[in-house]
């Protein structure tokens, strides 16, 4: 099973990062199977919030918090921190929303990439450099996961953030 632990704050979009992802990995795949969950409290807009996707090629059933996950994507470097590395499997990765660079991380300024679409976010920044660095899906998926599931209002803007942060990691 692959695994996507991302971070973020209320409000930022992590949980509808997490069930893009998803649901881009099972686009046209019968064989592609995802689950994308967000775990909060009773917070309010800006506290810390974690949203996980699951990926695999048999149905996947658990529910429960990823431990050790495949990347750990971080859209606000204030909720970056060195502990992080212990929570990745082997060959992991650590991709940080960050304008300076960070030690042992992919470090990306996904705001500056979020202004000039427009965007209030960076979460379909953060999909596009994730999709880029793995091989779970193409930078078609995640745009057709966002035309499926956004409002057709805001789906060429956060379908320009994918391809242009697609593109930079790609350079």
């Amino acid at each position: 099973m692959k695994e996507i632990l991302w971070l973020g704050r209320g409000g930022q979009g992590a949980f509808t990062a997490a069930k893009l992802f998803g649901a881009a990995y099972t686009a046209g795949n019968s064989a592609h199977y995802a689950l994308s969950f967000p775990s909060f409290g009773p917070e309010r807009r800006g506290a810390p919030v974690r949203a996980f996707t699951k990926l695999d090629e048999k149905p996947v059933l658990d529910r429960s918090q990823t431990e050790q996950a495949d990347f750990i994507v971080v859209l606000d470097d204030t909720l970056y921190t060195p502990a992080l590395h212990s929570q990745l499997k082997a060959g992991g990765r650590i991709i940080v929303n960050s304008k300076a660079p960070i030690s042992d991380t992919f470090s990306f300024d996904g705001d500056a990439v979020a202004a000039e679409f427009h965007l209030p976010t960076v979460n379909t920044v953060m999909l596009g450099i994730v999709s880029a660095l793995s091989d779970y899906i193409t930078g078609e998926q995640a745009v057709s996961a966002i035309t499926d599931y956004m409002p057709q209002k805001i789906q060429a803007r956060n379908t320009g953030a994918v391809k242009l942060a697609r593109e930079a990691v790609q350079k």
